[in-house]
């Protein structure tokens, strides 16, 4: 059993790591940074391959599936990816452009290429981390919170796809609300809600895809939250979150 995991050098990334190498699987790691990686997992008990590519690179996400299409990866997790806040028209456009290069893009071609082998042989599964973000629209952290939006409604479309084609094929959506990982001090926020564990994030992110969960959400409130959201004009939850928004900005 073979996992590829994306992102893994942190957070929610490297827990998920953890645990599958705790139930047996053998681990494709990337991340840009390949020597923390095989530090990180230098006493692993399965086997670890690393990878250190920038995947905002486009030509490294088709490398990366070059150097891994004849293992017959089991699992792909889309995991990497960072954010950015700040009023639009004064942020970043090389940082956006970036995000948008790593959070969708990056997933894109990942997605489509392991998932045609997957398709193919009829089994696999694919675990794309979005965010509660991408139930919304998101001022002040817009481009982040858009990035999100593809990235749920490309994995919800497609598994619509695989459902009508009685395909064994799995695809599963990680939703997760606030969460203690480095992300915060790359996207420049605070959070002022309670933030669950990354280590708690990818129990349940890693329990609900093989449950066949199609949106996993690793937090009670956010799920709540997810409700309110569905029942409200989107025009106040657009102002609702503005103002939530602005009180994470440091």
């Amino acid at each position: 059993m073979k996992c590829l995991i994306t992102g893994a050098s942190s957070g929610i990334g490297k827990e998920m790591a953890d645990y599958l190498a705790s139930l047996g699987y053998d681990l494709f790691l990337v991340a840009t940074d390949s020597k923390k990686l095989k530090e990180l997992f230098k006493d692993c008990q399965v086997k670890v391959t690393t990878f250190g590519l920038d995947l905002t690179v486009e030509e490294n996400c088709y490398k990366l599936y070059e150097n891994v299409k004849n293992e017959k990866i089991d699992i792909l997790i889309n995991n990497a990816g960072f954010g950015d806040a700040g009023n639009f028209t004064k942020t970043s456009l090389d940082k956006e452009l970036k995000m948008i290069d790593l959070n969708i893009k990056a997933y894109h071609i990942l997605t489509k290429l392991f998932l045609q082998d997957f398709v193919k042989r009829d089994y696999g599964r694919v675990l794309n981390v979005a965010s509660m973000a991408g139930f919304m629209p998101g001022p002040y952290m817009a481009t982040y919170y858009a990035t999100k939006s593809y990235v749920l409604n490309l994995s919800l479309a497609i598994n619509e796809e695989l459902k009508q084609a009685n395909s064994k094929v799995k695809i599963s959506v990680l939703c997760p609300g606030p969460v203690k990982t480095n992300f915060n001090k790359v996207a420049n926020v605070k959070f002022n809600i309670g933030s669950i564990s990354s280590k708690k994030a990818a129990y349940e992110a890693i329990e609900g895809m093989f449950n066949n969960k199609l949106i996993i959400i690793p937090n009670t409130m956010m799920k709540l939250n997810r409700v309110v959201v569905k029942f409200l004009p989107t025009k106040l939850v657009t102002y609702i979150n503005s103002k939530v928004q602005k009180r994470k900005l440091y």
